[in-house]
């Protein structure tokens, strides 16, 4: 395991568990909201994504988290392992939930001075609580599927289904 995609819903704990496998192998991470939304959550020109991704993933080791369809060709052509976060949705719900209002709450910047605001909790087209309910049976079909795919049979996946098997990949040993 040395070039890794986490996937999963929002609120799954992908970035969470990619700094630490990152931090375990040795390699740097990238998180792929930090590149895609630029000041004002505007989406970064499909063009410029693709390539700040493409050169990101050119090196021998690293851990990219994201679910964006726009790079995935790019990362799981480069990736040896899909690191798959499918928790119970209550769990994830919790999770999210609990971020969000965190995140509002310290005010805390994500990524280029972007921050969670309380339409992400109340408008329902922006409600980022909406969007993972409704996505994560979409997720867990999509990712059950491509984990059969043998258009991926040059992918590892492993399937963290539990805060256990969470527990146990971003805390074990380095060999």
């Amino acid at each position: 395991m040395r070039r890794v995609s986490v996937v999963g819903n929002s609120g799954s704990g992908k970035s969470t568990l990619a700094a630490a496998l990152a931090g375990r192998l040795g390699v740097p991470w990238l998180e792929l909201d930090s590149v895609f939304h630029m000041a004002g959550w505007t989406p970064r020109p499909p063009e410029e994504f693709r390539a700040e991704v493409e050169a990101f993933t050119a090196g021998d080791g690293w851990v990219v988290d994201g679910n964006y369809s726009a790079v995935r060709d790019l990362v799981w052509s480069r990736a040896d392992t899909v690191v798959w976060i499918d928790l119970p949705r209550p769990a994830v719900m919790r999770q999210l939930l609990v971020r969000t209002l965190r995140r509002m709450a310290t005010g805390a910047e994500l990524w280029n001075g972007n921050r969670e605001s309380f339409r992400f909790l109340l408008d329902k087209d922006e409600s980022i609580i909406r969007f993972a309910w409704k996505q994560h049976a979409v997720y867990r079909e999509h990712y059950r599927r491509a984990a059969a795919d043998p258009a991926n049979a040059h992918l590892d996946f492993v399937r963290v289904a539990s805060r256990a098997d969470f527990e146990r990949l971003a805390c074990a040993d380095k060999n």
